[in-house]
């Protein structure tokens, strides 16, 4: 038989996710001329895309854009999807190994990291992940309910993620029609009666960890104020200094952001947004069995041996009172079955993308790529470097000869596995209609699309 990765006997590679980390790993293969490959694309939901769809910002429809380049990857002849097929339900880690030489996981970071704090099992204290979910219509959290009668609401974390929350609180019905916003959560937030959204952040402005464009948002809402007490919008002179030398334009550009706030007058408008920093919650404070308020204690920043700036704690406390909590801290993967995973990174035991054993030797055939691979770090192109460090230790093992050696590398056979397991999977293609679907109702409605929250109408959708 003619060697791995040529014309008569093709490199035949399972990737598990099909968010960004998946399509990148699909384009760098690509780029890789002298190789020929198939490549096999799983997904538990019937869409692609991962968190493009079901993460980013119903009002971010430009970061949506680079779907266009995963489906110009996608109509390559050597691509296919197969989606609502699940990896360690419908199909097992020793099924992939009869059908590939190579299998990379791209699952992502589902998962928040908890606050740790008492109280957060009460009614009312969601992860943010939740919300996000809830409100871009994934089918996991459709039926999810928050209750948006509260007046008040908390928000604990200041990254991207953070801001995306507060963002989607603070706009009105009309700001938020115009995007593809779940259906089920415009009309909740329709009817919101939330006034109060308060960030908080435990360190300072300059460690503050979203993105200047996100910040600066926070200050375009027709109907809701922004505003930073004045005395946690100071830069420390550790800080202060750090950033003289650094010269860290986007912490620069967030402290500018933050200082104007911390001056624009409150004009009265319906809603207000306060973002704090340096404050940490010790407790939330239940009534009834659900959230009433958050106890907040005052930190102070301090400098260690390592030239590093950190929160200390400090005696002052507070108490604001809140009905809604959502915790915005740090985000896991999933650990998948026969995978080693690390439980405190809350990522896939690897060395640039090889998957490792806990004696750290490199597990033959295996791989992953984007936030199961490296945390929670970076935007969405941060994957298209991280998938390019895993391509290429796949393609050096494969010139190694080190790769699984499965039994049926047949396009065939991985096709006739599925069909067995789920006969409803959905394909590209398949996809492909029920995305003409909801372009086409948000057309009628002047949105980008209007979305399906159910596996079983997209399937529905899909097969017909």
């Amino acid at each position: 038989m003619s060697a791995v990765g040529t014309e008569g006997n093709p490199l035949r590679v399972a990737i598990i996710g099909s968010g960004p980390a998946g399509f990148y790993t699909v384009s760098n293969f690509l780029k890789k001329k002298e190789l020929v490959v198939e490549l096999d694309m799983y997904d538990r939901l019937p869409t692609p895309f991962g968190l493009v769809r079901a993460g980013v910002a119903p009002d971010h429809q430009k970061d949506k854009s680079v779907q266009r380049a995963y489906d110009k990857s996608a109509q390559m002849p050597n691509y296919r999807f197969y989606g609502n097929v699940e990896y360690g339900s419908d199909i097992h880690l020793e099924d992939l190994k009869k059908h590939y030489h190579q299998v990379m996981f791209t699952t992502g970071a589902p998962f928040d990291r908890s606050l740790g704090v008492p109280g957060e099992d009460l009614e009312g204290s969601f992860s943010a992940t939740e919300f996000v979910a809830w409100y871009n219509g994934h089918p996991d959290f459709a039926d999810r309910r928050f209750d948006l009668s509260q007046e008040s609401v908390a928000i604990v974390g200041i990254g991207n993620v953070a801001m995306d929350v507060a963002r989607i609180l603070c706009k009105t019905y009309d700001e938020l029609a115009v995007t593809d916003i779940a259906d089920h959560a415009l009309e909740a937030l329709k009817n919101s009666k939330v006034k109060n959204v308060y960030i908080l952040g435990r360190r300072g402005p300059a460690q503050a960890a979203f993105t200047p464009p996100e910040i600066k948002e926070m200050g375009e809402f027709d109907d809701a104020d922004v505003t930073v007490p004045s005395d946690e919008a100071v830069v420390d002179p550790a800080s202060q200094a750090i950033l003289d030398e650094s010269g860290d334009k986007n912490a620069l550009k967030n402290v500018g952001f933050i200082h104007e706030y911390a001056q624009r007058p409150v004009d009265g408008k319906s809603r207000l947004l306060t973002i704090r920093f340096l404050v940490s919650p010790t407790d939330l404070v239940g009534e009834d069995g659900r959230v009433a308020a958050i106890k907040l204690v005052k930190n102070e920043l301090v400098q260690g041996d390592d030239g590093s700036v950190r929160p200390r704690a400090t005696e002052r406390e507070e108490t604001i009172p809140v009905g809604l909590v959502f915790r915005s801290v740090g985000y896991k993967g999933l650990p998948l079955p026969n995978i080693p995973y690390h439980q405190n990174w809350g990522t896939i035991l690897n060395e640039a993308g090889r998957v490792v054993d806990e004696s750290g030797d490199a597990v033959t055939g295996l791989y992953t790529a984007g936030w199961i691979k490296r945390g929670p770090s970076g935007v969405i192109g941060t994957n298209k470097t991280c998938a390019q460090e895993t391509v290429a230790c796949m393609v050096a093992d494969l010139e190694a000869g080190r790769f699984n050696e499965p039994e049926d590398p047949s396009i065939e056979g991985a096709a006739a596995l599925v069909a067995e397991r789920e006969p409803e999977a959905i394909s590209y293609q398949q996809w492909q209609t029920i995305d003409a679907v909801e372009v086409g109702k948000g057309e009628a409605q002047g949105r980008p699309r209007v979305k399906f929250t159910r596996v079983a109408d997209m399937v529905s959708v899909g097969k017909n």
